[in-house]
């Protein structure tokens, strides 16, 4: 088959933003003609990156894929303005200079988040013909609203109002829409959407980058072989409640103990002054993605932190599939979903969010264990990934979604699910 995928973020930015990447390698392994409309690489630091140049469409070949970037306005920065800015401009230009990438498609994979992408997934459908499968990896607008991009109240009722009638035409003009976490799909059942269109395909992580094995980073860091390394790695910001990890560092007094802090974010500034004075706390900074392999492999176990809000218990960080895939444990401070891979898994600690002495107890009874004790939690992680949440396991839903929109072509009309939803 010939087909698209729309998506704002794809390769090289990293992290999340890496598997979409993932997911187009995976299809044309499978022997399918893969068209990508993307923008140009600016994720996280919303500097273009080197050896780009924003211009209004480009074509690259990329790992046996045709990557088509077209223009948008690069930031990521707290400013709400910039932060829309940056979402519109890649779903007008992607509507306007996207043609090439989506006239003759059998079938379209849409990345949902942000919603912008709307526009061409409509111009694709109704002036092209293609059928779509949208992916819902973040659950909009609640996104936006959880991220302090809106504001609560009179206008932001109405704001939330007009962008649900938004996402319900995505819905309705999707032969399908899959949803990543158990929740989601609740959630867009009791949106509307019809059960028969709904479709469990969790995220899968970037198995070349996260994987059993690598090279410990320890005697770079300065880290003794018998200490015992938990992991934080990822974005440094309000969601994942970090202080509370750092809180929890303070109670630990084992000498086997230490916390590397890898990433960065908004409140990095704040928990480094938190942390001052801890000798088991660390920060490294942003480790780029050819040092992920081996940072992983550093660590004895993982962090994984959301706080407790409307989103979290539907929210699946994807460093929870990184981790698993690494083969290493998790500590997770979190409810929903991902709590609930922990249990299903049996390759953790839980503890709840937000409280500095339930985390400080995972903690010690992951010290208490010790590195070999560890270990077999970390063969139950990759065992688990491999079954629920693995490339190939995704790819081949995936595939099978797009084969059947393309077989089935555009069902239903966005305008007549907007009718029959605001009618109930």
């Amino acid at each position: 088959m010939r087909i698209g995928l729309l998506t704002q973020w794809f390769d090289p930015e990293p992290g999340p933003a890496a598997l979409p990447g993932v997911l187009a390698r995976g299809l044309a392994a499978r022997g399918h003609d893969v068209q990508v409309l993307t923008g140009f690489p600016n994720y996280p630091t919303g500097q273009v990156s080197e050896g780009y140049r924003v211009r209004r469409h480009t074509t690259e070949r990329v790992d046996g894929v045709d990557v088509h970037r077209v223009a948008l306005y690069a930031s990521h920065d707290a400013s709400t303005l910039k932060r829309m800015m940056n979402y519109g401009s890649f779903g007008v230009s992607a509507m306007v200079s996207g043609g090439a990438a989506l006239r003759g498609l059998d079938a379209l994979w849409v990345n949902y988040s942000p919603i912008t992408v709307a526009g061409a997934q409509l111009v694709a459908r109704h002036a092209f013909g293609v059928p779509s499968v949208v992916h819902v990896l973040d659950l909009w607008p609640d996104t936006l609203f959880a991220g302090g991009f809106a504001s609560e109240g009179r206008a932001g009722r109405v704001l939330a109002a007009g962008l649900e009638r938004w996402c319900r035409s995505m819905y309705g003009s999707a032969s399908s829409v899959a949803y990543i976490s158990p929740s989601v799909g609740e959630t867009l059942e009791g949106r509307g959407v019809p059960r028969h269109k709904l479709h469990y395909v969790p995220m899968w992580a970037d198995e070349g980058i996260f994987r059993p094995g690598g090279t410990s980073m320890r005697k770079t860091f300065g880290i003794d072989d018998d200490a015992i390394v938990l992991l934080y790695a990822g974005a440094m910001g309000e969601a994942q409640g970090l202080e509370s990890l750092i809180e929890a560092c303070r109670q630990i007094s084992d000498p086997r103990f230490v916390c590397l802090m890898a990433g960065s974010g908004v409140t990095e500034a704040a928990l480094r002054a938190q942390a001052e004075g801890l000798s088991n706390v660390r920060f490294i900074g942003r480790v780029t993605q050819d040092e992920m392999t081996d940072l992983m492999a550093t660590a004895d176990v993982n962090f994984v932190g959301l706080r407790s809000h409307a989103l979290s218990h539907l929210t699946m960080p994807s460093k929870t599939q990184a981790t698993l895939a690494a083969g290493k444990p998790l500590i997770v401070a979190a409810e929903g979903d991902v709590a609930g891979v922990v249990s299903a898994s049996g390759a953790g600690f839980l503890a709840r969010p937000g409280d500095v002495g339930s985390i400080a107890a995972a903690i010690l009874a992951a010290l208490g264990l010790g590195r070999p004790g560890l270990a077999p939690l970390g063969d139950r992680a990759r065992a688990f990934y491999d079954s629920t949440f693995s490339v190939r396991e995704g790819v081949a839903r995936v595939e099978a979604l797009l084969t059947d929109a393309a077989e089935s072509g555009p069902r239903v009309s966005a305008g007549n699910l907007i009718h029959s939803t605001t009618q109930r």
